[in-house]
């Protein structure tokens, strides 16, 4: 299948069905259009950005690059509605949105000229998504980073379910971290992959140097997925994660989880760099990712393996 054919390239003219994931606390504008240049799809991750953080990010990225790139906002968000004010004021071309009801701003954001993907977990979701009217969906699996499904259907199940059910252009997410994920996930009915956390290990990712060391470390079983009273987020083992673990023995009710969290708990791990108090926010592949490089050679690094795969399975 030729990228030039691809639903999705088509759709956000970018070069190749690849997107990068819209994080908190490492997708900013630095990270997007590097990404955007190096032909994929590079995200704004609004989610941990004030509005007027956020106005910035969109005009440091448009000058960044000339290329298209989009900004993920989950609907949870306090201000929601300055943040697409924002967006549609500067005229962003692609909205990614997630952790809400995609009927919300849909038709808003797309009678303004506004491509809208939304974020799901089930194929229930997908479905009301694709009734929405969005144009395409990410479909995440239990392996991701941050927050996902309760369910814990991981990608490679979910995907074909998600494909069988839906007409529009569909992006996998969730556990994908180099071109033989991409390949495999696309042979199971996605049109391109979204991928996270093989991203945050970048000098380009806004996170601290000590998260994305931390990272590059991760080994096999040293993320979990938990607190899924509040809000379910896999988290790399720490002395906050024992300290949930421990919690969990008493049978805590969610306004006790919620204490423990207590606020700004991300960007303490993530963004300030303290590895014991801090919540840090990474998917399974992390036990895949062995250094820190430029995000640029990790979209050609992932295409070049893409293509080599593709090639080599022809011989299967």
């Amino acid at each position: 299948m030729s990228f030039k054919q691809n639903r999705i390239t088509e759709l956000f003219n970018i070069e190749y069905p690849l997107i990068q994931a819209g994080m908190i606390w490492a997708s900013g504008w630095k990270l997007a259009s590097a990404v955007s240049n190096a032909g994929g799809l590079g995200i704004i991750g609004a989610g941990s950005m004030y509005p007027d953080i956020l106005k910035e990010h969109i005009q440091k990225c448009k000058k960044a690059t000339t290329k298209p790139f989009g900004v993920n906002v989950p609907m949870l968000y306090p201000d929601i509605d300055k943040i697409m004010d924002i967006i549609i004021e500067e005229q962003v071309e692609i909205v990614f949105t997630s952790a809400g009801n995609p009927k919300t701003w849909t038709s808003h954001l797309q009678s303004r000229g506004i491509k809208v993907v939304h974020v799901v977990s089930s194929v229930k979701f997908a479905v009301k998504s694709q009734e929405a009217g969005v144009d395409a969906i990410v479909a995440e699996g239990f392996e991701a980073g941050g927050h996902n499904g309760r369910d814990e259907t991981t990608t490679f199940t979910l995907i074909p379910m998600v494909r069988e059910k839906i007409d529009i252009p569909l992006i996998a997410a969730g556990g994908i971290g180099n071109g033989k994920g991409m390949l495999a996930a696309m042979v199971l009915g996605a049109d391109a992959v979204q991928v996270g956390s093989r991203f945050v290990a970048t000098p380009e990712a806004s996170s601290h140097q000590n998260f994305k060391e931390m990272v590059v470390k991760a080994q096999e079983g040293d993320t979990v997925l938990t607190l899924k009273e509040l809000a379910p987020v896999r988290l790399l083992k720490n002395k906050f994660f024992e300290d949930v673990q421990e919690l969990y023995t008493k049978s805590p009710s969610k306004e006790d989880l919620t204490a423990l969290l207590g606020r700004a708990r991300a960007k303490k791990g993530m963004y300030e760099g303290d590895l014991e108090e801090g919540e840090l926010e990474i998917g399974q592949i992390s036990g895949l990712i062995n250094e820190i490089k430029p995000a640029a050679e990790i979209v050609e690094e992932m295409i070049a393996e893409f293509e080599a795969t593709k090639i080599a399975a022809q011989n299967f």
